[in-house]
């Protein structure tokens, strides 16, 4: 084994400190989506955690829960839409990283 087995040694070792300091990168990354003109609101982190939701109380209709929660999932794809638009690929030279949502 050559010297371009020891190259692609410490080439990978770089790859994996890279990728360990993207996912940081990514936990301390928040996102927040909208739905209903700023009705509903909601924060995830950038490893798709849910931090945070609100619901402004004027959105709130005991007649018509679907509504509400309807804004509550169209703002939680409006943050995941931004979370896969997130060009995270930077750090790892480029490379596109796949989001399943």
């Amino acid at each position: 084994m050559g010297s371009g087995y020891s190259k692609m040694k410490k080439q990978a070792r770089s790859f994996e400190q890279q990728f360990e300091k993207l996912k940081e990168t990514m936990k301390s990354t928040e996102v927040t989506g909208t739905s209903g003109n700023g009705l509903v609101t909601v924060t995830f982190s950038g490893d798709k955690e849910l931090k945070k939701i609100n619901i402004k109380p004027e959105c709130v209709d005991k007649d018509d829960l679907e509504g509400l929660q309807d804004l509550i999932a169209a703002a939680c794809a409006d943050a995941y839409k931004q979370l896969s638009q997130n060009d995270t690929g930077k750090g790892l030279g480029g490379m596109p990283l796949p989001f399943n949502f």
